[in-house]
């Protein structure tokens, strides 16, 4: 059985895996590229593991030897490399002050099709091009808390298993099943193809109100969610079965896109199955 090793050096080639945590550009080569993404916090480790995902190894302070005892008796059974270091070596090395103390390195698992993640799906969150990792993992807790069955990102969003997603979401991205729709906005013909209604939550002159769609749900509902900049596409609008727009008040015009998500979320949740 191994023990845990103890590093000093940032620049133990060792701990490659956790070099630069904060340099997106850098993580986009390191990770997905890598088949790898970084777990940051007892809980998210926890969750990712619960999720049946493999660790590479894992990097931590020395206090989370005792936090997590039982997730490193396991990895040293499976002889999983454990590193422990100082708080100072690991900022370093990440770039940024670990304030939940543990790291893992995890082997990305492959992405389920679109035909079995929506299999038995009636609400469906789409992210069109949303590339702010802390709303995409805002969307996830959201879509988790609110009964969502899945979401859909489009190839241009960001990455639901970058660190910081990840964190955001508290780790419900493991929990709420996903993958990439390609190509988009042509795969609304998909959506449309395995019965989904699909709708835009936009402003436009043809928009209809949420309470107006939530009134006469239909069965299967995909709803798109757009960038946090431009909104959704004018080739989206066009393809979409409906606009859908969140009345306002007090001189806003919109929302962020993960509390509109979540609104809209709650609003057209699916009604629960009869009893008996």
């Amino acid at each position: 059985m191994r023990v845990p090793t103890t590093v000093s050096d940032p620049a133990d080639p060792r701990l490659a895996d956790y070099v630069s945590l904060t340099d997106v550009a850098l993580r986009r080569r390191l990770e997905p590229e890598g088949g790898l993404y970084v777990a940051e916090s007892e809980k998210v480790i926890r969750r990712a593991l619960a999720a049946g995902h493999r660790p590479r190894s894992y990097l931590m302070a020395e206090r989370w030897l005792t936090d997590l005892a039982d997730v490193v008796a396991d990895a040293e059974a499976d002889g999983v490399p454990v590193f422990v270091g100082a708080h100072d070596v690991i900022e370093r090395l990440t770039g940024f002050h670990l304030h939940r103390g543990a790291l893992a390195a995890m082997h990305r698992p492959a992405l389920p099709s679109l035909a079995e993640v929506l299999e038995a799906a009636r609400r469906v969150l789409v992210l069109e091009d949303v590339v702010d990792h802390t709303n995409v993992g805002a969307v996830f807790r959201s879509a988790a808390a609110l009964g969502v069955d899945a979401v859909l990102v489009t190839p241009r969003c960001a990455d639901p298993l970058y660190r910081r997603a990840v964190r955001v979401s508290m780790g419900t991205v493991f929990q709420v099943p996903w993958t990439r729709i390609d190509p988009w906005p042509g795969g609304i013909e998909q959506l449309h193809g395995l019965g989904f209604h699909v709708a835009a939550l936009a402003l436009t002159e043809d928009s209809v109100g949420l309470d107006e769609l939530a009134a006469d749900p239909p069965e299967r509902l995909a709803l798109v969610l757009g960038t946090e900049g431009d909104g959704l596409a004018r080739r989206t609008l066009a393809g979409v079965d409906t606009v859908v727009r969140i009345p306002m008040a007090g001189g806003v015009d919109s929302l962020n896109v993960a509390a509109a998500g979540a609104v809209a979320a709650w609003a057209l949740r699916a009604p629960a199955p009869p009893e008996g």
